[in-house]
């Protein structure tokens, strides 16, 4: 994998994320229509998988990313921090109506909410969010000094994504100011392009958005179904009863395709979820290493109950990504992704509750089939 890394010994972060971060609101065992008390977690595409190279991984991250100073605000600060994030570079728009990054006491500009119940059996999880005047859209390229957190302090990781990318022409913009300010200073990138209609419904307007960031990209992460929303890319469809053969026979084509037109590129993956119903799936995922030409799979874990899905996607990324920068090759990269995406999916909330020890038995499981044990 033709990928160098800066040391840790000359930066002062291992990896920067930038995106959304929102309240969740979780009502828990019952829907959201119906709930009288609910837990709070924070959570958002992109930070996510801070939050997981932090906390699980113990790597040194930062967010990139704007909340109003208020009670929500300084909750998912302090929930960030929990997780060991390092949240010094958030920008916070006061309630003063003084200066650029304020605004009124009405809420005209809100911290993003989200109501996300986890579903149960037939019943499929249901998000509805509230993100329509979030301060994260207000900023854009000029208002971040890269060159200070990519050159002077030092970063050897940089990402963001699909989610972040579409909330506004300013976070496009700076996305891509980023990404390019992230290359240039020689840190690794990656993006989960992880399209999703309730942001974006245009999906001409979300390719026209992505395709200028692609070739800044050393780890893209995408299922079949987000090359072609984000990216425009059209392949085959495998009907929802073909083989696994079959559909990695078709998504490794498309990867072959997507890595001809952006030769930058170096790592494609994704995870791959086959919901049996809203608490049980089927869990794997692949990584292609495009200089080898090789495609590895993590082991297939097969009718798995979990607890809420949320976020096992970006998860699977952060454990790519903690492989690379802690030294693995892309055969153990993919092992650490798909352990690390199930055991999120295995606990409630966006985030990560595992450690690093968790992450590698369960890839020593997966990999021998071994069941669960009690540990007493």
């Amino acid at each position: 994998m033709n990928l160098q890394l800066k040391s840790a010994d000359s930066t002062h972060y291992d990896a920067i994320s930038m995106g959304e971060v929102m309240m969740r609101i979780d009502p828990g065992d019952v829907t959201t229509a119906k709930a009288r008390t609910a837990r709070i977690w924070q959570g958002g595409g992109e930070t996510n998988v801070t939050c997981g190279l932090a906390y699980t991984f113990g790597l040194r991250a930062a967010v990139v990313t704007a909340l109003v100073d208020d009670g929500i605000g300084r909750n998912i600060e302090n929930q960030l921090r929990e997780a060991g994030i390092d949240t010094r570079h958030i920008i916070w728009f006061s309630n003063s109506g003084k200066g650029k990054y304020s605004t009124d006491g009405k809420g005209s500009l809100h911290n993003g909410v989200n109501f996300t119940w986890s579903g149960k059996g037939v019943l499929p999880s249901i998000t509805e969010y509230y993100r329509a005047h979030t301060p994260v859209r207000e900023i854009g390229p000029g208002d971040v000094d890269w060159d200070y957190l990519f050159g002077q302090l030092g970063t050897r990781w940089f990402s963001t994504g699909g989610i972040y990318t579409l909330l506004s022409p300013k976070t496009a913009d700076l996305a891509l100011e980023a990404m390019q300010k992230a290359e240039e200073h020689g840190a690794g990138r990656s993006f989960d392009l992880n399209y999703r209609s309730k942001v974006e419904p245009d999906k001409d307007r979300a390719r026209q958005i992505n395709r200028p960031i692609v070739p800044h990209v050393d780890f893209l992460v995408g299922n079949q179904d987000d090359f072609s929303d984000a990216l425009g890319y059209e392949t085959e469809k495998v009907a929802k009863d073909a083989s696994f053969g079959k559909w990695l026979e078709v998504y490794t084509g498309m990867l072959r395709q997507v890595a001809a037109d952006y030769p930058n590129i170096k790592l494609i993956g994704t995870q791959l979820r086959g919901a049996l119903s809203a608490d049980r799936i089927n869990w794997g995922a692949v990584l292609y290493d495009v200089e080898g030409d090789e495609i590895h799979q993590a082991a297939v874990r097969e009718n798995v109950e979990i607890a809420d899905r949320t976020g096992g996607g970006d998860s699977f990324a952060s454990g790519v990504i903690a492989a690379i920068l802690k030294g693995k090759d892309p055969a153990e990269a993919v092992q650490w992704g798909a352990a690390h995406g199930i055991l999120v999916q295995g606990t409630p909330g966006d985030t990560t509750m595992v450690k690093q020890g968790d992450v590698e038995k369960e890839v020593d499981r997966a990999l021998k089939g071994g069941g669960v044990s009690a540990l007493r």
